[in-house]
């Protein structure tokens, strides 16, 4: 496949970079606050500009810290985005002007090789002229001057971009052109070809300090996200695609680390709240949610209410037991997490769940193949003939009650959607059906049908009396 052309955002905190982020991309995908440091982690997002299609990298605001601190290790994350892109943008407050941490960030990109476009933000109204005076003595030449909040010179951006990355993209529409060429030749029926299939799409939620992003960090095996011993450092929910190696074959997945989640009630700030709302926008979006506990502290109520939203997301859930070579009586803990799972999620039985260690990299496999396993029983569709066998088999062990000495006839079942299983049940009189009988079929499609573990949503239709009285 040909390379997208990478352009990163680069600059000290509060200079509107994830708002320049969120413009490129078309939405609103990165948080964007007025404390500065919002952004932490570097995240990625596929932007056009008019004609022009590239992959866009927010990063954190550049400080001069020591490298062991959270500072220094956002700056470690910013560097490493800096070796891969084929240009950077170095974003300014043009109305704070010229900041000395502005000079010292000039200074420290200088010792890198990428190409970079001086970008004076906020650059509307006289109040932004002096701002733009000084910029030139960092020695980047004239700057361009947007307002990456009201979309205001777009335009010269793109014509500062052009010279770049047209270079770039012409060698690699060739590259492809030739590829497809020589792939045609050696294979007439590609064309025919069944499409591969779509990456795993991977959530990982749980508490602060779960180890999340940890954990990621030992799946894809680089120091992508910014890890350390602060809870609730993550704050956007954060993509990667990677590709899981099972025995010889690589599988797409696409990996969120999200922020932690804590009981509403302990949420006062509003950072905290938009990265609650953005981890609940990433479980929207995924197939598999991993709930990663902290095996040191075990099972707490928050666990099952974040698991709970999951489910009534209609995702398929992993549990993982994340910490496991720092935590103690490790058969007992695990029969009590899988008790209390049974008992806290009455709704769903049998949620996989698996021990492991992000650090280590223990149970990382299993918690791999129970994720795709997850993904292949949320997705699957049952035959209408086992499904009917099964409806019948299920009526015969346990007729419907009769209310009041008035039989309830229900006449068949049908699988209306997967992803979630959807299914409903036909009959007359379905809304005289008490909620025990109607648990009880759910209960059957998971023993009878291989639904274990997977949320089942299942409802009811039932059709007018025709002889009923008329009011």
């Amino acid at each position: 496949m040909s390379r997208t052309p990478t352009v990163v955002i680069v600059g000290r905190p509060n200079v509107g970079k994830s708002t320049l982020f969120n413009r490129l991309i078309g939405r609103k995908l990165a948080l964007v606050d007025d404390t500065p440091g919002v952004t932490r982690d570097r995240r990625e997002g596929a932007a056009t500009l008019f004609d022009l299609s590239f992959t866009i990298v927010d990063t954190a605001g550049f400080e001069d810290a020591d490298a062991a601190s959270l500072a220094g290790r956002m700056r470690a994350q910013t560097d490493a985005a800096l070796k891969g892109a084929d240009v950077a943008l170095l974003v300014f407050d043009a109305r704070a002007g010229v900041t000395p941490l502005d000079r010292h960030f000039a200074q420290w990109l200088r010792a890198h090789d990428t190409r970079l476009i001086l970008v004076a933000n906020k650059a509307e109204g006289r109040a932004a002229e002096a701002g733009i005076a000084e910029s030139y003595e960092l020695g980047f030449g004239e700057p361009v001057q947007i307002s990456a909040e009201h979309g205001e010179g777009m335009a010269d951006l793109y014509e500062a971009l052009i010279p770049v990355l047209d270079p770039i993209v012409a060698a690699a529409e060739a590259a492809e052109a030739a590829e497809a060429q020589a792939f045609q030749a050696c294979d007439p029926e590609a064309l025919d070809a069944d499409p591969t299939p779509g990456p795993l799409k991977l959530a990982i939620v749980g508490r602060p300090n779960a180890g999340k992003s940890t954990l990621i960090n030992r799946l894809i095996g680089e120091d992508r996200l910014v890890v350390g011993p602060e809870a609730g450092i993550t704050r956007d929910s954060i993509a990667i695609d990677w590709s899981y190696s099972q025995s010889g074959v690589l599988h797409p997945v696409r990996l969120v680390d999200t922020a932690g989640l804590r009981r509403r009630a302990k949420v006062v700030d509003k950072l905290e709240r938009l990265a609650a709302v953005d981890t609940k926008h990433a479980v929207d979006f995924a197939e598999v949610v991993v709930l990663l506990l902290d095996a040191t502290l075990g099972l707490e109520a928050q666990d099952l209410r974040i698991a709970d939203m999951v489910l009534g997301e209609g995702r398929a859930l992993v549990i993982a037991l994340n910490k496991w070579d720092a935590a103690e009586n490790l058969s007992a803990l695990f029969q009590g997490v899988r008790r209390a799972l049974d008992d806290g999620l009455s709704q769903i039985r049998n949620v996989p769940l698996v021990a492991c260690s992000g650090a280590t990299g223990k149970g990382l496999d299993l918690l791999m193949k129970a994720a795709f396993d997850a993904r292949a029983a949320w997705s699957r569709r049952v035959p209408t003939s086992g499904l009917n066998r099964w409806f019948e088999a299920a009526i015969a062990r346990n007729p419907p009650p009769a209310p009041g000495g008035k039989r309830i006839k229900l006449r068949y079942a049908t699988q209306v959607a997967t992803r979630p299983p959807t299914f409903v049940v036909f009959g007359n009189r379905t809304e005289e059906l008490p909620a025990s009988y109607h648990r009880y079929l759910v209960n059957s499609l998971r023993d009878d049908l291989g639904f274990d573990g997977v949320p089942i949503r299942l409802s009811f239709r039932g059709g007018k009396n025709p002889y009923a009285a008329k009011e």
